[in-house]
């Protein structure tokens, strides 16, 4: 049972943590890129070839990332195959020398992912525990991690979990970081624990700070890596059960950042979904931003997104993409 006084210090030592990483690394936003879904093991080429157990009976060796390997050798007519049980991997080669750089090969992405993994929680080495077994400061930490899909399974687990309403201090101050280098992948996975929010919420002043955290991310955004501010837009106008999500979508409207606007001018789209006696205000709002909007690409989003709620349309004009920006860019 975690302490009275667990969510204070859960929200410190995370704090630690970013800004540690911002010393060393610097407070500006780099792009993880997509998320790369990771399965292991890999698929067992011996079973292809009906290797027999029998047929197992030389040995190997060799060295990756500074680990030794044993390997299990099997020569066939098929060519040769190694097998390392301890890492429920295989290869197969015309030969052993192929069959051991195949097998490396096939051994690479679980090393690179475990030492990532290390290299997040701080850790030497690579880390070859189970993620569900780690304590919830090193959970929080891994939503940072530079590997989309080791963040992704530790919001899972965040997701899965019983002491939510303890986290919620710290998974607003993800939100409101401006300092860790891979802060957008975190805060995309907690704008996706998000949309339940009601669940971490211990109170109003949960639901409050919430949002007000959601609406920063559009107010000052200066990138949308990850389509972290995208998703900050759509949980503000779909999954905030009180009108506080519309408001704060509605003021930011005004914000400075033109990310933060386009977001948004989207986000409204879903308030109206949820909240249809809204949908004046909502067409008023939009049609007046697309008077004063001095991007000429929003001008004319705000002015369409208007028509498209007016009308009560099923679907909705598609964002557009900056010049800046990648065309992948409404892929999460």
């Amino acid at each position: 049972m975690l302490r009275a006084n667990a969510a204070d210090e859960l929200k410190a030592g995370l704090m630690r943590f970013v800004a540690a990483e911002a010393e060393r690394s610097g407070a500006r936003a780099v792009d993880p890129g997509h998320r790369v879904p990771f399965k292991w093991p890999p698929h067992a080429v011996s079973h292809d070839f009906k290797v027999r157990e029998d047929q197992w009976t030389e040995r190997a060796e060799f060295v990756l990332h500074h680990e030794a390997v044993e390997v299990e050798v099997a020569k066939t007519e098929h060519g040769v195959f190694g097998r390392s049980p301890k890492f429920w991997a295989e290869a197969r080669g015309r030969d052993l020398e192929e069959m051991v750089e195949a097998l490396a090969a096939a051994l690479e992405p679980l090393f690179s992912r475990q030492e990532c993994i290390a290299r997040c929680l701080g850790r030497p080495g690579r880390f070859d525990g189970r993620i569900a077994d780690l304590e919830a400061l090193d959970l929080l930490k891994l939503l940072y991690c530079r590997n989309r899909d080791v963040g992704r399974e530790a919001q899972t687990i965040i997701e899965t979990g019983h002491e939510r309403q303890v986290l919620m201090p710290s998974l607003i101050a993800i939100l409101e970081d401006r300092l860790h280098p891979y802060r957008r992948a975190a805060q995309w996975a907690v704008l996706d624990l998000f949309e339940d929010l009601p669940s971490f919420c211990a109170d109003a002043e949960d639901e409050t700070a919430a949002v007000r955290a959601m609406k920063g991310l559009l107010w000052d955004a200066q990138d949308d890596f990850c389509r972290t501010v995208y998703k900050a837009g759509v949980v503000l106008g779909g999954q905030v059960p009180t009108p506080s999500g519309g408001d704060a979508l509605l003021e930011s409207l005004h914000a400075p950042s033109r990310i933060g606007r386009r977001s948004a001018i989207h986000g409204l789209f879903h308030v109206v979904e949820w909240q249809p006696e809204r949908r004046a205000e909502v067409v008023e709002a939009l049609r007046a931003a697309a008077q004063r909007e001095p991007e000429p690409l929003l001008q004319a989003f705000a002015a369409q997104m208007a028509e498209d709620i007016a009308e009560a349309r099923y679907d909705h004009t598609e964002e557009p993409t900056f010049d800046e920006e990648s065309p992948a860019v409404g892929v999460s």
